[in-house]
């Protein structure tokens, strides 16, 4: 049942808790008048009440339905907010958990600001609301501070994302909503003021890093707050990794053995897909992605005002300072993230140096080596240090990156930019280019288990026709780009005259040269010309055979003994996995979901019958320091464990999964890494290089219990 009621307020009562020069607009608590208050599956429950700093607060029920909200507009005309910044709004959470709290204001334009904030359960404290669009991407991080924060003895919860834009002369609403509550969810509110801006969201990100790299306001297990302490912890001594029973590269001797070509290749056997070691084992790829010693980096320069105590530029801390530009435009993960040039500083590094003086680097490379086996990994990740590899302690992969002044297709998700364009022969330079130069030192190395192509190319775009999104791309680009005239021909061919496509696209498309202007607007597929879709899956199959066949031949031809480890899907369509399948050894994707066989068509697979790879999974939580909690997360340090060998479980027990890769080896930066500003717990070890214990212990159990 839907029903208004206005009543009016004031906030008379309360003016002696606050300073005068603060505008009010209403009293949540008060029945004097000052703002009307209209309540929509709200209702008020009882008499104000008194939190524990003595302050009147009301209680309201939100009443489980669509969208139930307390409505506030002015008693006459409009608010004039132009010289305030933010909208401060008392509020306490009266249930055992947090509720989500929507805060939408409009204006007399039909504009309006949005946000939406967790309300924890617990004492009463300040909501405040930047008058303005604001992300934690525009202060340098994917995800900001944890709220509530101590705001000089006020406990404040800043809603850190904000959406929209509003004219501040002609503020008509103030709409507090709770989304689609599944039971009645109660909360208390009191004043509802404006403030000038600015301070609030200053404070919240102020002194959030300490001179470890640590956030300075949580507490957790292998947090530090002295070098000895972090000597100590660092040079912590490990358990010797067993070796019984494997072979010098991790396969297992009680395997079939007679397969022995030297180099790693995949075999199947009584239905099942395996990697074998060089000397004929049967080998289960346990990896782990970015183990490398320069993952620490953060921007520092013009928000030196979140670190504490860094190091001075200069002595013997100027080798962990450099200089960065990350200003793609054309690059999604770039887009909006703010602190993105100039100084940053290495925290993970540096912390290095303090464990291990002037000789850290070699000490990283053997510890991190003997924690990895010993933690049950076999296999050194994408994006790690080469010497690792070299050390031939373990096998390792090697990523073949295609960079050049080559043509390029949107397909509507660009995340990591726009995708390459394999008609275009710069493409195919290119390609030569960087796979001599990937695998020259690499070629005659037992332990190189393969080679990747890129990492999550654009194969789709997004939305319910996004598995078209290259076809319509290709087709919206210039004359002159090589794909869309290959496009071109390929209809021509099939349809010799455009009335014939004309009919079975249902365009009017008066001649071919129609075809050619920069941003044709090609059709979504539809059920009344399935043309439409058998043509771009004809041509998402051929632009995929193409590059796949392009980088499986060069190759081939600078190294015929290694694997062909795929492409690392992400975003991808049928198309583009059974071209991989074709020119490929084995296929991998990035998987983040609970299980593998969630995040790629296992059935699909199993028909194209070749071998998969997890080539990157990953479980966060935000309880040990940065702020994120990953692609996939769950509520704690115990669960990250949990979930690791549950995943770890189904990818051995599947008959088409040849290995599972961690993302990564250390945690993300707080403050953001350079590249796109992510700051999430996700590593095996922290920012201090110290391992996070539960963690591993679990992911030991889970590796070593691997059969195969």
């Amino acid at each position: 049942m839907n029903r208004r009621v206005s009543i009016w307020l004031c906030l008379c009562c309360l003016g002696a808790c606050h300073a005068a020069s603060i505008p009010a607009v209403a009293d949540l608590a008060s029945h004097d008048a000052m703002a009307q208050v209209g309540f929509d599956q709200v209702r008020r429950v009882g008499d104000a009440e008194h939190a524990a700093d003595g302050v009147a607060q009301q209680r309201y029920a939100f009443q489980a339905a669509a969208h139930p909200q307390i409505v506030l507009t002015p008693v006459h005309g409009v608010w004039d907010w132009s010289k305030q910044g933010e909208l401060h709004l008392r509020v306490q959470n009266a249930m055992a958990w947090s509720v989500t709290l929507a805060v939408d204001i409009d204006d007399a334009s039909g504009r309006h600001l949005h946000a939406t904030v967790g309300v924890p359960a617990g004492p009463a404290q300040t909501l405040v609301m930047p008058l303005h669009a604001e992300s934690p991407r525009g202060e340098g991080m994917q995800v900001g501070p944890p709220m509530p924060f101590d705001d000089h003895g006020r406990p404040t919860l800043l809603a850190t994302a904000v959406q929209g834009a509003l004219d501040l002369h002609k503020i008509s609403a103030i709409r507090l909503g709770v989304p689609a509550p599944q039971a009645t969810q109660m909360l208390l509110f009191g004043r509802v003021d404006t403030a000038p801006g600015g301070t609030t969201l200053h404070d919240a990100y102020a002194g959030i890093v300490d001179r470890y790299g640590q956030f300075t306001r949580g507490q957790w297990p292998e947090k530090i707050d002295a070098d000895a302490a972090l000597r100590a912890a660092g040079k912590a001594i490990l358990a010797a990794a067993p070796t019984a029973g494997l072979d010098a590269y991790g396969g297992r001797l009680d395997s079939q053995g007679s397969n022995k070509t030297g180099w790693f290749h995949a075999r199947k056997t009584d239905g099942r897909w395996q990697l074998v070691t060089p000397d004929g084992h049967a080998f289960f790829s346990l990896g782990a992605n970015a183990v490398v010693a320069d993952g620490g980096r953060s921007y520092v320069e013009g928000r030196e005002f979140m670190f504490r105590d860094l190091p001075p530029a200069h002595g013997e801390w100027a080798a962990f300072y450099g200089r960065g530009d990350n200003r793609d435009k054309d690059q999604g993960a770039s887009q909006g993230i703010g602190y993105d040039h100039g100084r940053w500083f290495d925290f993970y590094a540096a912390n290095l140096y303090r464990i291990d003086g002037r000789n850290w680097l070699d000490a990283w490379r053997s510890r991190t080596l003997d924690r990895l086996q010993a933690w049950g990994f076999n296999t050194i990740g994408n994006w790690s240090d080469d010497a690792l590899g070299r050390t031939h302690r373990l096998p390792y992969t090697r990523s073949i990156n295609i960079d050049g002044d080559y043509a390029n297709v949107s397909s509507g998700y660009d995340y990591w930019g726009r995708m390459p364009d394999p008609f275009d022969p710069r493409f195919v330079q290119a390609t030569e280019v960087a796979v001599t130069k990937a695998s020259a030192d690499v070629r005659d190395d037992p332990y190189l288990l393969g080679y990747f192509a890129d990492n999550e190319l654009a194969w789709a775009g997004s939305g319910p026709q996004g598995r078209w999104g290259l076809a319509i791309g290709t087709l919206a680009g210039d004359a002159k780009s090589p794909a869309k005239q290959a496009f071109i021909a390929m209809l021509r061919k099939q349809y010799v005259a455009p009335e014939t496509l004309s009919a079975a696209w249902g365009i009017a498309l008066g001649s071919w040269d129609a075809l050619d202007v920069a941003g044709f607007a090609a059709p979504t597929p539809n059920e009344a010309h399935p043309a439409i879709a058998a043509d771009y899956s004809a041509w998402l199959r051929r632009y995929a055979d193409t590059y796949f066949r392009t980088v499986g031949e060069a190759i081939r031809r600078h190294d015929p003994h290694h694997l062909f480890l795929g492409g690392r899907f992400a975003v991808n369509t049928p198309e583009a996995v059974a071209a991989c399948a074709q020119y490929c050894d084995v296929v991998s994707f990035n998987v983040y979901a609970d299980l593998p066989q969630h995040g790629f068509d296992a059935a699909a697979m199993r028909q194209l019958d070749k071998p998969v790879l997890i080539s990157e999974f990953h479980f966060g939580s935000d309880d040990r320091g940065p702020f994120g909690k990953g692609v996939v997360s769950v509520w704690n340090e115990q669960q990250r464990g949990e979930a690791y060998a549950k995943f770890i479980a189904a990818a051995a027990a599947d008959p088409d999964i040849v290995g599972a890769h961690w993302f990564q080896y250390t945690d993300q930066p707080v403050t953001g890494r350079l590249l796109d500003g992510e700051n999430s717990h996700i590593g095996l070890v922290g920012i201090t290089d110290i391992p996070f214990g539960g963690f591993v212990e679990a992911v030991r159990t889970a590796n070593k219990a691997v059969d195969h």
